[in-house]
């Protein structure tokens, strides 16, 4: 439909109106909210959406493998092989957030994180952000340190069996997929 059929003029004609968030849900994880919107022609809705906090993902590169962590994941019932990462903690920034689940999962530490870029989980209902971040001059610095409700295997895959299964069954999970296309439109590959 062009802009002269819908009646509204731009982008300014798509913004609506956010009513007040009344929290419905509350779980350790995220928070559910109800709010009535307003759309541009007038017209009201309820809609809900997701507070949580924001996540961040570290791809750690060495030698032509990544390293990554192999963990089960209880929406989709299965094994699923990830970059290292997680919730970025209160009071942190989404940097320091990736550099600590990167220690915690992996036992290593990166000399520095180069951002790659952030994007919206699902913006028609989550309104936080994910982090990707690059590691270089990874070293080993201990042992993992686990949450209590973690179990994951770090393992190193060949960068080309990842590029080849991103995205399958055996990488399914459709943040991963967003960070290795950060990853490889900043490197070229």
């Amino acid at each position: 439909m062009s802009k002269e059929k819908s009646g509204m003029a731009g982008d300014a004609g798509l913004v609506w109106k956010i009513g007040n968030k009344e929290k419905i849900l509350e779980t350790p994880v995220f928070t559910v909210n109800k709010s009535v919107n307003t759309a541009p022609d007038g017209r009201s809705g309820a809609y809900i959406t997701i507070d949580a906090p924001d996540w961040a993902a570290v791809i750690p590169e060495v030698d032509g493998y990544f390293l990554m962590v192999k963990q089960w994941r209880h929406g989709s019932q299965s094994l699923s092989l990830e970059f290292p990462g997680g919730v970025v903690d209160p009071g942190e920034s989404p940097q320091e957030g990736a550099a600590r689940e990167l220690l915690e999962e992996t036992g290593c530490r990166a000399q520095s994180l180069v951002h790659l870029g952030s994007v919206s989980p699902n913006p028609a209902l989550f309104t936080n952000q994910f982090h990707v971040f690059l590691a270089h001059g990874l070293e080993a610095a201990g042992a993992q340190k686990l949450d209590a409700d973690e179990f994951l295997n770090c393992v190193r895959v060949p960068k080309e069996e990842v590029f080849a299964k991103m995205g399958g069954s055996e990488c399914p999970h459709a943040l991963m997929v967003a960070a290795l296309e950060l990853y490889r439109e900043r490197m070229g590959e």
